[in-house]
């Protein structure tokens, strides 16, 4: 069955926070059947970009089925759902991410293990199953992968103070990546996701993410301050004409301040979701995690109605994302 249409009845806050977690789920999922692919591969194959959810990629996916990105980000989801006063954010998030490890996770297989998991996801959370303790795990400095930075969007949607949007942020992907490009990477996106659900222009929530990048690397000369720059610079549709320029050196194929920079690109991009995920996908190489990155911004800027409805009607756990993010948002903002 298809998922609900977006209706008048949602406030404009509401259709922002749907429209991020779907845009991220769609993103993932488009890019999932193009991963490790290269810039010319893709080219080849689909000269105008792919633009239709259509499952397979070297995992073999169903159609609009979660991968990695989408299942953590949905751990981190059901965190802040069931969270109550007392208990800590981050050890909900890391308890979630060990039931989906060992298959104990809605919508597979019981003892099922993920088809697709990290290196640093899978040491980080060994860690993390020995010690309990979400600040003393990781996979250690030099670990600066994004798999930390695919799954933290709902602290961004979910947490109104600023102080705990960052100290969360941190914490949640110190579960796994502690190394600081990814760390402050997390809380930067999720200062960005907090100024666009409440409908501030893009570039006001690029400056908000710069301003807490400069702050935790105590000055603007940091590399996750740099990778924004990055970002500014870059244009979406030339990479995906193109190919990603040389400063891109790792080629957009997993390392975090690509795809944080790739994801600013994204969201100052003045074209719809729709076209700017294609072309993020028609850059090639790590094309799941950053299309949903990119996609968590910019359905968070452009709201639900954004997402294609024939993406939407093949998502995996797009009703019980809506569900999930109307339970937790607010009527009351009218921006």
């Amino acid at each position: 069955m298809a998922p609900p249409r977006p209706t008048t009845t949602l406030s404009p806050r509401q259709s922002r926070v749907v429209g991020a977690l779907l845009g991220l789920h769609a993103g993932d999922s488009l890019g999932a059947t193009l991963e490790f692919e290269s810039h010319a591969a893709i080219a080849s194959r689909y000269p105008n970009g792919l633009r239709q959810i259509v499952g397979g990629g070297p995992f073999s996916w169903p159609a609009g089925h979660a991968t990695d990105d989408t299942d953590m980000a949905r751990g981190v989801l059901l965190a802040y759902r069931d969270v109550k006063p007392r208990d800590d954010i981050a050890r909900l998030a890391g308890d979630n991410f060990l039931k989906w490890q060992c298959g104990e996770w809605p919508g597979r297989t019981p003892g099922s293990p993920p088809v697709d998991i990290g290196l640093a996801t899978a040491t980080g959370l060994e860690r993390y199953r020995e010690s309990g303790d979400p600040d003393r795990a990781g996979a250690g400095e030099g670990s600066a992968g994004n798999g930390s930075l695919m799954r933290c969007l709902p602290t961004g949607l979910f947490q109104p103070d600023g102080e705990k949007l960052m100290e969360e942020s941190v914490r949640i992907s110190r579960i796994t990546h502690d190394d600081s490009r990814c760390t402050v990477s997390c809380a930067a996106y999720n200062a960005m996701v907090a100024e666009l659900i409440d409908g501030r222009p893009a570039d006001e929530a690029v400056r908000a993410g710069e301003a807490l990048a400069a702050r935790l690397e105590n000055g603007d000369d940091g590399p996750v301050h740099a990778a924004m720059a990055t970002g500014r610079r870059v244009q979406v549709a030339d990479m995906a004409r193109r190919g990603p320029p040389a400063e891109m050196r790792g080629q957009c194929s997993g390392y975090v301040l690509e795809t944080l920079a790739l994801a600013v690109a994204a969201v100052l991009d003045g074209r719809g979701l729709e076209d700017v995920l294609v072309d993020v996908v028609r850059i090639g190489k790590d094309t799941d995690t950053n299309a949903a990155v990119a996609g968590g911004l910019l359905g968070a800027r452009d709201g639900e109605g954004a997402i294609p409805a024939a993406w939407r009607e093949k998502l995996q756990f797009g009703d019980e994302f809506r569900e999930i993010a109307l339970a937790l948002t607010t009527t009351t903002t009218t921006k």
